[in-house]
């Protein structure tokens, strides 16, 4: 089993943040293995709406897979169930801090069959963009643009692994 969690502080609202970890567009701002993320209906983004998006996997060679929003609480909680391709879910919950946002990004999922074997491997894969951003300190420093303004990660973020 994929299981990891990111958790780091951001110098914006949770409303603000939300904003911006919820629009497609942006993804590969801050996900930068993400090549795109592409609505796949017109509308308001929400619970059931699907995303194409393609990813940059292990060798260069771009995974596309379609997810779904399963969980839709502005300034609270963002998620997307994969359902088509790589079955390695997030969750983004957001909560209130001192100046800021407590951000905790949790990737999971369980590969089956022969792929199963790659699951330590992927989960390194899958975390490195956000675990980067979030404890790095050139990525910490660097400003996340958004609407606003910026966004910032600063330290003291704290990551959790387990690949079973």
């Amino acid at each position: 089993m994929i299981d990891f969690t990111i958790e780091t502080h951001l110098d914006r609202s949770p409303a603000t943040v939300f904003e911006y970890i919820s629009d497609p567009e942006r993804l590969p701002t801050w996900q930068t293995n993400t090549v795109s993320s592409v609505p796949m209906s017109d509308g308001p983004l929400g619970v059931g709406s699907r995303l194409r998006e393609v990813h940059r996997g292990p060798g260069g060679k771009e995974l596309v897979s379609v997810v779904e929003v399963s969980e839709y609480d502005p300034g609270r909680v963002f998620a997307l169930e994969v359902v088509e391709g790589t079955p390695v879910h997030l969750r983004i919950a957001l909560d209130p801090a001192d100046d800021g946002t407590h951000m905790r990004f949790r990737g999971f999922g369980e590969l089956t069959g022969a792929m199963r074997l790659t699951q330590p491997l992927l989960g390194r894969v899958l975390k490195a963009p956000v675990h980067a951003a979030a404890h790095d300190p050139a990525a910490r420093a660097r400003e996340w643009p958004d609407p606003h303004g910026s966004l910032t990660f600063v330290p003291g973020g704290v990551a959790v692994d387990t690949y079973a």
